[in-house]
């Protein structure tokens, strides 16, 4: 099958006329670049993991996204990104959480995995590593987008509203296999708007939001990540397919709907060693796109896409 890249940008309540022709258009044209940026990587036989790696930084610049420019709010009206990063060949992984001035939080989880002895960093130590390392660095206003801030005013305007009640926007993130049959999977997110008292969500925990393992898949998830941690999903669906003979048809569609049983939202991206693809999701959109040696370059917004 040879190389394969796939991408999302979120899970959520996106159907036909509630997204504008321009948010629908803008989306298309983020989400293109991104595979773009990846598949150049895997197109001169570069790694699984380069190719993540961009195509989340790509996203993350893009602030039709909650990831980097673009992120949500919390209810302190700071914006705080989360982020990790796996390689399938030895599970190595980095992750980071809580992060405030760091351009590209992806590039950060990388550098925990490669330039540290641990895996995840939260917070102020985040930071203080970011800069010592010298990851690039921009202030807070870089990462702000008006319609960000008009949501956290909605909220707080209505404090009995759940959280990110609409879901039009979410988590990003990028799954590949390469021509050696490596995988490897990256997400990166601003979390739920107006969170509170340090809420970390799925994306940086490693088995929960995020995983990599050259024995079965690559996955990166986006939703409703409390229920995502709990199940371990993404643990979850590479050790099926480890251990079983279901198939990542079967497993995909098992763990939506062991997903959609504890009352969680969202969806994921998964791919083999083999090559084999699958996005799968429970609500009406998600913002996705794959490419691939023997694909042709696609995006899609909606169920019916």
């Amino acid at each position: 099958m040879g190389w394969t890249l796939m991408i999302h940008g979120g899970a959520g309540s996106m159907r036909p006329g509630v997204l504008t022709e321009a948010e629908d258009q803008g989306a298309r044209v983020g989400l293109t670049a991104a595979l773009e940026a990846g598949a150049a990587i895997l197109r001169d036989g570069g790694s699984a993991l380069d190719a993540v790696e961009a195509a989340v930084r790509v996203l993350e610049d893009d602030p039709h996204f909650n990831a980097g420019r673009g992120s949500v709010y919390t209810w302190e009206g700071r914006i705080e990104c989360d982020a990790a990063i796996m390689d399938g060949r030895g599970r190595e992984a980095g992750a980071i959480a809580g992060v405030t001035a760091t351009r590209h939080p992806v590039s950060l989880a990388r550098a925990v995995m490669t330039q540290s002895p641990h895996v995840l960093l939260s917070s102020a130590g985040a930071d203080a590593f970011s800069a010592h390392i010298g990851q690039e660095q921009v202030a807070q206003d870089w990462f702000a987008t008006p319609e960000r801030r008009r949501q956290l005013d909605e909220i707080k305007a209505h404090p009995d509203m759940p959280f990110d009640s609409a879901m039009k926007y979410g988590t990003v993130g990028a799954v590949a296999v390469d021509e050696a049959g490596h995988v490897a999977a990256a997400t990166s997110t601003g979390g739920l708007t107006a969170k509170r008292w340090g809420r970390i969500g799925d994306s940086p925990l490693i088995g929960a939001g995020t995983y990599a393992d050259d024995r079965a898949a690559a996955i990166s998830c986006t939703g409703s990540g409390e229920h995502y941690i709990r199940l371990g999903l993404a643990h979850e669906l590479c050790a099926r397919l480890r251990l079983t003979d279901a198939g990542l048809d079967a497993t995909a569609d098992a763990m939506v709907d062991e997903l959609t049983a504890l009352g969680g939202k969202g969806g994921f991206i998964t791919v083999t060693p083999k090559g084999e693809a699958r996005w799968a999701f429970n609500t009406p959109g998600m913002y996705r796109g794959v490419v691939g040696q023997e694909r042709p370059l696609k995006v899609a917004i909606y169920d019916e896409d």
